[in-house]
């Protein structure tokens, strides 16, 4: 049964979706049956995105609903998945199996479809986003067909088709590359001075596995490093090691984070920074986040560094990131290795705004491109012109979705149809 509109926001609750109807099916059919008599018609995951991309004044569907499962098909490493399950819910049934996937965002309540359709990401110089895992991809069409578009059989074609922000159809699965398990230890280094991350950047986000920078922008940040126990450690040690538990987020309860201290563990448990089943992050907060080329990092550091004085007093806390370049269409990090530069805001709209535009202004002639789930103060004509493949994209959901089912205000707004 459709939901009531007015309790349905995103986890922040600062978008209220505006669709008078959401659904919730309980099979691949009924959802066929429901896409096919839909005039537009638009999926919601786990509504982590804090913008309007998932938005519709149509109606909206829920996957959650559908039942879960994960097969491992351990001849071609790969598992495939329904698209309404969230990565927490992944993880546990895959490890149980002897694999993992090789990167995960910072917290694991993230619906799996969501993720790979917005170019969510987690951190690492040799790890591609998450949606550059998927090997396949299965949708509904607008007319309520089912299709199925792989690297094997459409290596033309899927490229544009995972990150795609919802607009080529309901996807119902999703064909994962994974990897046999292995176990990870963290550890946490305080007192780390900008100027060293800054000038350093190449030995600090290459000195464990998956590495983040946490920071307010002003003098110094602590660096969180995962570390392969099959892998050989590396060496840099700035800053000092923390002797206790801590958050990301200053006042945080620390026991909400993955463990730390050089603790082994599994690697589902190790490479989010957040717990599944406790609260992730500050709770009332909006999110900007920007990935810019790894050749402007420097760059990048000094001129956030020179507005920290504006950037702090908005601002939870800020994350630093790396990954590597992909071939995806709309990947933000297409074509190119990123340095991702993350802003958890306090739930201040306007303050946040005026702040947020002269972030934008310093990072953009860098070749920042903007996470599409999270907030920006560009034009999407703006937004759309960094990426050499948009035309592609476009004449693609012209192919797949000529009648515009699928699309909303988000995406007319960066492929107006005339």
């Amino acid at each position: 049964m459709p939901e009531p509109r007015a309790r349905t926001t995103n986890w922040a609750g600062n978008v209220t979706f505006g669709s008078p109807r959401i659904h919730r099916p309980r099979t691949v059919d009924e959802l066929r049956r429901l896409v096919c008599e839909s005039t537009r018609i638009r999926a919601l995951g786990s509504g982590h995105s804090f913008n309007l991309v998932a938005d519709s004044e149509h109606d909206l569907v829920r996957l959650d609903g559908l039942p879960s499962e994960a097969v491992v098909d351990e001849r071609n490493s790969t598992v495939t998945v329904t698209a309404g399950m969230r990565y927490a819910e992944l993880v546990t049934a895959l490890d149980a199996k002897g694999f993992a996937l090789a990167n995960l965002a910072s917290l694991p309540h993230i619906s799996i479809a969501g993720s790979c359709a917005t170019g969510t990401h987690g951190s690492g110089d040799d790890l591609r986003c998450l949606s550059a895992a998927v090997r396949a991809i299965q949708f509904v069409g607008p007319e309520g067909d089912l299709t199925w578009l792989s690297r094997d059989e459409d290596p033309e074609v899927l490229p544009g088709a995972v990150v795609a922000l919802g607009a080529l159809g309901v996807v119902t699965r999703l064909r994962l590359d994974i990897e046999p398990a292995f176990r990870m230890a963290q550890r946490v280094r305080v007192g780390v001075s900008l100027g060293e991350v800054s000038a350093h950047v190449e030995e600090v986000f290459g000195a464990a596995y998956s590495v983040s920078l946490f920071t307010d922008w002003r003098e110094e940040g602590m660096v969180w490093l995962k570390h392969r126990t099959d892998r050989a450690e590396r060496g840099w040690d700035g800053g000092r090691p923390a002797r206790r538990q801590v958050h990301p987020v200053p006042g945080m309860p620390p026991e909400h984070s993955t463990e730390q201290r050089g603790a082994v563990g599994p690697w589902y448990e190790r490479l989010p920074h957040f717990r599944p089943g406790l609260e992730p992050s500050a709770g009332r907060e909006l999110q900007s986040e920007f990935y810019v080329p790894r050749a402007s990092a420097e760059a990048a550091f000094t001129v956030l560094r020179g507005i920290g004085h504006l950037v702090a007093p908005v601002l939870h806390v800020a994350e630093v990131r790396t990954v590597r370049a992909d071939d995806l269409w709309l990947s933000p990090a297409h074509g190119r290795d990123c340095v991702t530069f993350h802003f958890t805001w306090h739930s201040d709209p306007v303050a946040v705004t005026r702040v947020l535009a002269s972030v934008e202004e310093r990072l953009l002639p860098l070749g920042a491109r903007p996470h599409w789930g999270k907030l920006t103060t560009m034009a999407a004509a703006d937004v759309i012109g960094t990426y050499e493949r948009a035309a592609d994209f476009e004449a693609l959901t012209h192919r797949l979705d000529p009648a515009g089912k699928f699309r909303n205000a988000f995406v007319d707004d960066l492929f107006p149809r005339v």
